[in-house]
């Protein structure tokens, strides 16, 4: 879950930025939450009861404050001593690059704000705090490993052992429900439910058929099982529709 503050006094900028930022982390597939705020001092006074922001989208300029986002973005780095939140500083103008050196800005966009340099910014901190990559956890004996979503095509159930079958072709074995497995790990990174034996995941599907997915370009079929059929298909074209947009 990705929680993300704006902070900016002009009503329309906020709205048309949190509208963005929901669309694009839903494309995206990214849990999140977005909060509003018209001044430094309501986003400054919600902090100090305890909130944290993994990413801000601060405005500099307020034409009433007692503080601007440049100086709460120093009391953020030097008086909370808060470093890991990313800030994204928004304002009119572009001459404000070294007085936010001081506050080790992710970025730095100019107003009007267009969806592509939101959408390229979301990304940037997607990437850059491990958000982007997502991980998968699992346990062999009394050890613990994660791996990267990307690196995983599919996983298989089979003797009360789940297998992942790894991009690379390597396979790695574990105890484990395949069902508890995809509903706390896996459904959110966009994999499929096919089979009791089969989760899939949707990057790698080359096509989805009647009864069966292809995967790998070809390499790999496996069967849908009947009564998985219209979960299966209703989930995957929902998947399409969403990063369509």
């Amino acid at each position: 879950m990705i929680v993300v503050a704006i902070c900016d006094d002009e009503i329309n900028v906020g709205a048309k930025l949190e509208s963005a930022l929901i669309e694009i982390f839903g494309k995206l597939n990214v849990g999140h939450e977005v909060d509003v705020f018209f001044s430094c001092e309501q986003l400054c006074k919600e902090m100090e009861s305890g909130t944290h922001y993994d990413l801000i989208f601060l405005d500099i300029q307020f034409a009433q404050a007692t503080i601007n986002g440049v100086e709460l973005g120093r009391q953020i780095r030097d008086v909370h001593q808060n470093h890991t939140t990313s800030i994204v500083y928004i304002s009119w103008e572009k001459n404000y690059a070294l007085q936010l050196f001081d506050s080790q800005p992710l970025n730095f966009l100019v107003k009007p704000l267009e969806y592509k340099m939101i959408e390229d910014v979301i990304k940037q901190f997607l990437r850059v705090s491990g958000h982007w990559l997502g991980e998968f956890t699992y346990k062999i004996g009394h050890d613990i490993f994660k791996v990267h979503i990307k690196n995983i095509v599919y996983l298989e159930s089979r003797d009360r052992k789940l297998i992942i079958h790894f991009v690379c072709g390597k396979n790695e074995e574990f105890y484990g429900s395949i069902k508890n497995v995809y509903h706390e790990q896996l459904k959110k990174f966009d994999f499929l439910f096919i089979h009791n034996s089969y989760v899939v995941n949707y990057d790698y599907v080359s096509a989805l058929k009647f009864d069966e997915v292809i995967l790998c370009d070809d390499q790999v079929v496996l069967p849908i099982s009947k009564l998985k059929r219209p979960e299966a298909r209703v989930r995957y074209f929902e998947i399409i529709e969403r990063r369509r947009v």
